[in-house]
């Protein structure tokens, strides 16, 4: 796994041994950055079921100014930490090893916002609709904000979750992103 393009382009990420953890596809995030490549610069990304860290490293790659990686494995939080330390953007990521929604409701409650937020958290998870609703009832994503849920093809999220809408959906091989936004 290597980060795609960006000033970190061609870097080699480690990520956690195991099937607790299943990166998003070069491929995929390749396609997930072209599409978020004009609105990237600068943002506040945060990574939901970060695994290896490989969006959000994308994402500082590219010219976003901070992520919050999200991620309850430890073994995966090590391997983001690795990641971070190895391009030396430490001061650029804060990892919390928390649970998915209680972390997101502990964001909320300090008033963080984001203007983009990547999820993807284990396809066969009970976490889709709990996630989104913590979301949809929160105001973690900036006024213009989007958030990105990668899922399996063949079984998209809800079209909306409270506010929350699609806008646009993609699907490539067996995964898919729904881009969700305030409507």
């Amino acid at each position: 796994m290597r980060v795609i393009g960006g000033i970190y382009g061609g870097r080699r990420l480690q990520a956690p041994r195991g099937l607790e953890v299943r990166p998003t596809s070069d491929r995929l995030r390749e396609t997930l950055f072209d599409i978020l490549a004009p609105r990237i610069e600068g943002v506040r990304f945060l990574d939901i079921c970060a695994g290896s860290g490989a969006a959000g490293i994308e994402a500082l790659s590219r010219g976003a100014a901070s992520c919050t990686f999200i991620e309850l494995s430890r073994r995966a939080c090590s391997a983001i930490e690795e990641n971070l330390a190895a391009l030396d953007i430490e001061d650029n990521g804060l990892i919390l090893k928390r649970d998915a929604v209680k972390a997101l409701k502990g964001l909320a409650e300090q008033e963080q916002q984001f203007d983009i937020a990547f999820f993807d958290p284990p396809y066969a998870s009970a976490l889709y609709t709990d996630v989104m609703e913590t979301v949809a009832m929160s105001e973690l994503l900036a006024p213009d904000g989007v958030l990105v849920v990668e899922h399996r093809a063949k079984t998209p999220p809800a079209p909306e979750y409270g506010e929350l809408r699609i806008y646009r959906h993609i699907k490539q091989g067996e995964s898919g992103l729904a881009f969700y936004a305030r409507i």
